[in-house]
């Protein structure tokens, strides 16, 4: 049973009577994980999870880059013949689905698996073997979409699957089957890394760390968090929907039987506009992070940024409709989305304001994350900009469904989102591995983007004015297009070669890189505090927290929290507001169960798209599973 916490004392004081050395020998034992094989299988490290996590969503932007590179290929001349119209269906649908269910969502909880327990100062996350269990089903779903897609049954009907042309009168096989069904794969484990985060923000956090005094990150991935438990069961709910109308016979979609062709865009743009800010709000908290160390000063207006994160979070649940402006809504309803898209931009403006002064009040040092940053700015301000202009009814008419709407959510998505995302990478990457990436490799990676971002994307907002339809597959020579879509092809390239740099640099980097040092950057945030890359427990100490930059607060060693079990598993759990210490709880020990448990999740999430009697025998089997990860164990308790 948990215990009473005991209050903090004295950083010079332990209770253990063991010394630095056998502290740390004796914490990384307990916290470590099995040898081999099993033990690889079976952790519950947040820190490994979250590097697994990291590195198969870049195996997935790295994929999906070379489906975006062969649609740029096709489309670089007109009439070409790379690949048939087909093939072309299935690599822009794959490449959609894969970029944003496979690699922006799953990259950006990986990394709050990874850092949220460090910057709040625990030794692991809640749930640790929900988080096992969350990598193997997203592991699970992406293996699925892409082997389906080598096997010529990938889907066909874009990444957003509309009806009737993924019903069952036009979708004909299983192609949007393993669309629909990979969007279960990838919502569960999206939901479960979700739940993780909120409980471990709440409840685990050092104590001292005040809600108002946490990390922007940690806010962001907050925020982020309730995104998704409020938004991602919408578009479950739609894709099984559309399973259950093509293999039993529902009508959920099909109007000639009361059903609506509509109400499939209605549930899958509630949660289709939030996502774009489920990628985008954790992109601002990296940028609140870079832009913090590299300024050394806290981030001006710290509460007014908090205020503007979770009101972002709540206005992106009331754009939807503006994708479905050419739909013919009611005029009033459409006027009361114009207005929503366009008040988001009011938050979104106030966190640039507040970067810029910190930047502008503070000292900065001009290192690679921060090159990210700047391109950040001028790319998403741009993005922002046309997104009004799309808020904007009749502008948005007369774009609809063009390439001005893909060069709109890539400018937003990649310059809001991957620009602080590589800058984050360069700027945790001697935290997770120990070494430091090249920052010559570096400013060229950053040049070779911007440059190869704007030439590629910027010419799509002139195609879509001219009239270029999204997702075709060719066009003839009269048309005028052909000069734009080479240059766009071109900036692809120089684009694809910045990414190629940047794994380049983190494979050499990650072997032969200096060595980084706890802190290289002289961050103020908790996860500095920990080795890099971070002891198996993450803290000798649990330290007490006093600010929102606490290695910057306090100038000699942090107070420590006593009275925690060397030899066990134990997390301490504070209070909601204020994190005052309560009580003790054991962390889950390693588990093989998590795994099986996927497993046995994937056999009836790939067998329902054929019978529904999987779900019936699919169930009984994950059930077993359930039974085997919740067996309790005898606990002996320690009474010392």
């Amino acid at each position: 049973m948990p215990r009473a916490a005991a209050m903090p004392r004295p950083a010079n004081q332990r209770d253990t009577g063991l010394d630095d050395a056998e502290l740390r020998e004796r914490l990384a034992y307990t916290w470590g994980r099995r040898p081999g094989i099993v033990g690889w299988l079976s952790t519950v490290d947040h820190k490994e999870i979250g590097r697994r996590y990291i590195a198969t969503a870049f195996v997935f932007l790295a994929l999906g880059g070379l489906l975006a590179a062969s649609i740029r290929l096709q489309l670089a001349r007109p009439e070409a013949h790379v690949v048939g119209p087909d093939l072309y269906n299935q690599i822009f649908t794959t490449h959609g689905s894969n970029m944003m269910f496979l690699f922006a969502v799953p990259v950006m909880q990986a990394f709050s698996l990874y850092l949220v327990p460090l910057m709040v100062g625990n030794r692991n996350i809640a749930f640790g073997r929900l988080g096992a269990y969350s990598y193997w089903m997203f592991l699970a779903g992406g293996i699925f979409l892409w082997v389906s897609f080598l096997l010529d049954i990938g889907p066909d009907v874009g990444w957003f699957a509309y009806v009737p042309l993924s019903g069952p009168q036009y979708g004909i096989g299983k192609r949007p089957d393993v669309w629909a069904q990979m969007i279960t794969f990838t919502e569960v484990a999206s939901m479960a890394a979700a739940v993780q985060t909120i409980v471990t923000v709440f409840k685990h956090r050092a104590p001292g760390m005040k809600l108002t005094e946490m990390p922007l990150f940690v806010w962001a991935m907050l925020v982020t968090a309730f995104m998704i438990i409020f938004a991602m069961p919408a578009v479950m709910i739609a894709s099984t929907s559309l399973i259950l109308d093509r293999l039993v016979g529902t009508h959920f979609f099909n109007p000639s039987e009361g059903g609506s062709a509509l109400l499939f865009q209605h549930l899958f743009w509630f949660f289709g506009h939030p996502e774009v800010y489920i990628i985008f709000i954790p992109g601002t908290g990296m940028v609140s992070a870079i832009v913090e160390t590299f300024a050394r000063r806290p981030v001006f207006g710290h509460i007014a940024m908090i205020i503007s994160l979770v009101a972002t979070g709540m206005l992106a649940f009331g754009l939807w409709v503006h994708h479905m402006f050419a739909t013919g809504l009611p005029e009033l309803g459409a006027s009361f989305f114009t207005i929503m898209s366009m008040t988001i931009a009011i938050p979104s403006g106030l966190q640039i304001f507040c970067w810029l002064t910190t930047l502008f009040t503070g000292t900065p040092v001009i290192r690679t994350p921060l090159l990210f940053i700047f391109g950040f700015f001028f790319i998403f301000v741009l993005g922002g900009m046309t997104g009004v202009m799309v808020a904007s009814i009749p502008i948005d008419l007369q774009v609809h469904d063009t390439f001005f709407v893909v060069a709109h959510f890539h400018y937003v998505l990649i310059g809001g989102a991957v620009f602080p995302l590589i800058g984050a990478t360069y700027y945790w990457f001697p935290k997770i591995t120990g070494r430091m990436m090249s920052e010559r490799l570096g400013t060229w990676n950053f040049w070779l983007a911007f440059i190869g971002f704007n030439v590629a994307f910027f010419p799509m907002h002139i195609l879509g004015m001219l009239g270029m339809p999204r997702r075709v597959y060719t066009y003839q020579h009269d048309v005028g297009w052909e000069g734009l879509n080479l240059t766009s092809s071109i900036g692809a390239l120089i684009l694809a070669a910045s990414f190629a740099l940047f794994f380049f640099n983190m494979w050499r980097s990650a072997r032969t890189g200096a060595l980084a040092g706890p802190n290289p950057w002289g961050a103020g945030t908790l996860e500095w505090l920990a080795e890099s890359p971070p002891l198996p427990h993450n803290f000798d100490q649990i330290p007490v927290v006093t600010h929102a930059t606490p290695l910057w607060a306090e100038r000699e060693s942090l107070p420590i929290v006593s009275g925690i079990s060397v030899n066990k598993r134990e997390i301490l759990v504070t209070s909601l507001t204020d994190a005052r210490p309560e009580i003790r709880e054991a962390s889950p020990d390693s588990s093989i169960w998590p795994l099986i448990a996927a497993i046995a999740t994937t056999v009836a999430f790939i067998a329902s798209i054929f019978s529904p009697w999987a779900v019936v025998w699919g169930g009984a089997l994950v059930g077993v599973t359930l039974i085997g990860w919740f067996w309790p164990k005898t606990i002996q308790e320690d009474l010392e």
